[in-house]
């Protein structure tokens, strides 16, 4: 097996997790931990595995000049981006959420604009407007009356916030990327992110009965720690060292897909016309923005 299936199977395993996550993690919320709560698990467990295989990596020390953005980074990142999406989720539904998260690429061409005055062609313009609809149309419309999803539209906004700040922690990580290996952004993003997590999610995580949980519980929480926020960051990396960051990134439009399948045969979320409906628009929308004007030159695969 060539380098290049090993990482195109990586890229297709880590959007895979995504899709799942929605189901699997909604399994575990309210029932046997709060949101908040959850999101104390994840910072903490990721922070032990990434500081558990930094010896891996090459001994980086982060330059003094470089601490303002890194804290940044992680506010947006590991904080109120997870938070956000967590508590969506425990309002929302699994559906809902796998289509409104494939927002971020259209947050990040907006913000791209606004920040760093990116140009915006009318093609990436259209898929803005397409894909806002969508979202728009899922949260007015795709309203629905269910025990585990209190408040629909509220959580569907929230994935949008969540959206929103991970375009932000996407963009302002350029340039600590390119100067800092991976395992030594993710351990210090991680660990910073414990203490920034803490005020809000400390009293819901502290309320886990831990001596009372399900086996089923467990694996969920397992699957979220070692799958979601673990293995999908390395499957990532090492796709990226094979193929181009846009072949990557198209990946995201399998997630929507498994994560619709998973909640529909697991029978945790159903389809409806408006669902669908707003689902295609929101990936036209997201196809839209990351279209290339022309094959021109790009990355070597």
């Amino acid at each position: 097996m060539t380098k290049r299936t090993l990482a195109l199977l990586a890229a297709l395993g880590a959007t895979t997790i995504y899709g799942l996550n929605h189901t699997i993690a909604k399994g575990v919320m309210p029932t046997y931990v709060q949101p908040f709560g959850f999101i104390m698990i994840r910072v903490l467990g990721a922070t032990a595995l990434f500081w558990g295989i930094s010896f891996l990596g090459p001994k980086e020390r982060i330059e003094k000049k470089d601490w303002g953005r890194l804290l940044l980074c992680s506010l947006f990142g590991m904080a109120i981006n997870m938070l956000a999406f967590f508590k969506g989720l425990d309002l929302s539904t699994p559906i809902n959420s796998a289509v409104l998260v494939t927002t971020t690429p259209i947050i990040v061409v907006i913000l791209s604009a606004f920040l760093i005055k990116e140009h915006i062609r009318f093609i990436k313009g259209l898929g803005i407007a397409t894909g806002l609809i969508g979202a728009i149309v899922l949260i007015v419309y795709g309203q629905e009356i269910r025990q585990d999803a209190p408040n629909i539209a509220l959580g569907n906004i929230l994935f949008l916030i969540n959206s929103l700040f991970f375009g932000l922690y996407l963009i302002l990580t350029k340039k600590l990327v390119a100067k800092y290996h991976p395992f030594t952004l993710m351990k210090w993003l991680f660990l910073i992110g414990i203490f920034l997590n803490a005020p809000i999610a400390l009293p819901e995580f502290l309320e886990i009965s831990w001596s009372t949980l399900p086996f089923d519980a467990i694996w969920k929480i397992a699957f979220v720690v070692l799958g979601t926020t673990f293995c999908t960051y390395l499957f990532n990396a090492y796709a990226l060292t094979q193929l181009k960051a846009s072949t990557v990134s198209a990946f995201v439009y399998v997630q929507p897909l498994v994560g619709i399948l998973f909640a529909v045969f697991t029978g945790k979320d159903q389809l409806n016309p408006i669902k669908i409906g707003a689902a295609l628009l929101v990936l036209l929308g997201v196809y839209l923005v990351s279209k290339r004007p022309s094959p021109g030159l790009s990355e070597p695969s």
